[in-house]
């Protein structure tokens, strides 16, 4: 497949996002418009390509800034994911009059590290205390509503529950959040007899949203996309399944969307310790959408939304 972009040369000219005030580059511009990322077009925003350094690695960052926005986006993607899939959220918050933050996570999209994997969930936590610096050395507006899919939903509730709160803190909005996976207990008996041999299988793309074209393009045509599972990751998952499990209660409040045909996570079992861990979760639960809520329909996207619009005000 003949890649849009040349990611390797994209990662090499990047600089840090405070310092990235020049227009974007020609292989920036052809990244983001190759995704849709070149929101809301016309020129009302202005959008930054950065990084920053974190655990020794690179992490590759993206600011859209409204002319004067009222609040801010941290968003953080999924497993597998990258920025370069979230542009119905970020429009989302453009239309809001947000100002939005986000990242690729370690070893995945842009961003350095080992492909799709992780040595501990810690290191998570360490990226989100870097997009937090990042916020406030760009001065972004309060306040910070945080919001995260998947994984990036399962960095957010370990951030709410063990965390250290912070003043900037608006809504945190878990959209089909990851506490364990569905089926963990023959994934994990797997990890257990495959890891001593194994660093890696193969990946099992799956029909995660309702949105064809969606899991086509993730499929054939997304040259970001990890081809393998790496078993550290799974292992990294097993540590940290019972450690936020066994977290104690949170007297925050966020607000959790989960689809009723998710196949990817135990989102029965989540709800049930979600709704344990935290006081009074506002939980939208949407028949007939799939995990990847972020690229589902456009008529269950809007249905979710119009929820967010309506507690966010």
């Amino acid at each position: 497949m003949p890649e849009p972009f040349q990611p390797e040369r994209l990662r090499r000219s990047l600089r840090p996002l405070a310092a990235a005030r020049e227009p974007l580059s020609a292989e920036a511009q052809a990244y983001q418009h190759y995704f849709g990322l070149d929101l809301p077009g016309g020129g009302a925003v202005h959008r930054q390509l950065g990084c920053f350094e974190q655990d020794g690695l690179r992490i590759v960052t993206q600011l859209w800034l409204p002319a004067e926005p009222q609040a801010t986006l941290i968003l953080l993607h999924g497993y597998y994911d990258h920025m370069g899939l979230y542009r119905h959220v970020i429009d989302w918050a453009l239309q809001m009059n947000y100002a939005v933050l986000a990242c690729d996570l370690p070893g995945h999209g842009l961003s350095a590290g080992p492909r799709a994997s992780i040595e501990d969930f810690a290191h998570y936590q360490h990226t989100l205390q870097g997009l937090f610096a990042e916020a406030a050395a760009l001065d972004l507006p309060q306040p910070w509503h945080l919001c995260g899919q998947s994984t990036g939903g399962a960095i957010l509730i370990d951030h709410l529950l063990t965390g250290q709160a912070r003043p900037e803190a608006g809504t945190s909005i878990l959209l089909a959040p990851l506490v364990r996976p569905r089926a963990w207990g023959l994934s994990k008996l797997s990890y257990q007899l495959l890891s001593p041999f194994r660093e890696q299988i193969p990946r099992r793309f799956s029909a995660n949203s309702s949105d064809a074209a969606f899991l086509d393009f993730v499929q054939n045509r997304d040259p970001l996309q990890p081809r393998h599972l790496p078993t550290a990751w799974v292992g990294a998952l097993a540590k940290w399944i019972p450690r936020i499990e066994a977290a104690p209660r949170s007297a925050l409040s966020p607000l959790i969307v989960q689809g009723e045909e998710d196949m990817t996570v135990d989102w029965q079992h989540n709800l049930g310790v979600l709704q344990d861990k935290f006081a009074r979760p506002q939980i939208i639960r949407l028949p007939g959408a799939k995990h990847h809520l972020a690229n589902e329909s456009d008529e269950l996207r809007q249905r979710y939304f119009a929820a967010l619009r309506e507690r966010l005000g």
